[in-house]
């Protein structure tokens, strides 16, 4: 157990996709692929880059506190998981409608589905 040393989870600015253009690229020019309540979106990168999340939700999800706390989830998952990633992506995470109401777990296990079938997962 001695060998084992914490990983920091934290999800800092530098790990967030900010630029419209990012968005854009990631989203027409990488994979996609749609599991429960979300659609992932994403576009390998070099190795020594770090790996790279953006979320978006739309109207359609709901009003804005809705939208908010789906945002908030998919981040959450990310950060939790970000160290078990095969190598650097830029993730691009859409919220479907059905997001709406959804516990964390349910949200987690789309997300980790999705990354499992996408072979994004050691």
């Amino acid at each position: 157990m001695a060998d084992q040393t914490p990983r920091r989870l934290r999800f800092c600015r530098a790990a967030r996709i900010k630029q419209g253009r990012d968005f854009r690229q990631v989203r027409q020019g990488g994979e996609r692929l749609a599991v429960g309540c979300l659609i992932a979106n994403w576009q390998r990168l070099p190795a020594e880059t770090p790996a790279r999340l953006g979320v978006i939700t739309t109207k359609r999800v709901g009003g804005a506190v809705v939208r908010s706390r789906a945002r908030r989830l998919l981040r959450e998952t990310f950060r939790l998981h970000q160290h078990d990633l095969a190598a650097p992506v830029d993730l691009v995470l859409v919220a479907r409608p059905s997001i709406a109401g959804k516990a964390f777990a349910v949200v987690e296990r789309d997300f980790l589905t999705a990354l499992r079938k996408a072979r994004l997962l050691r």
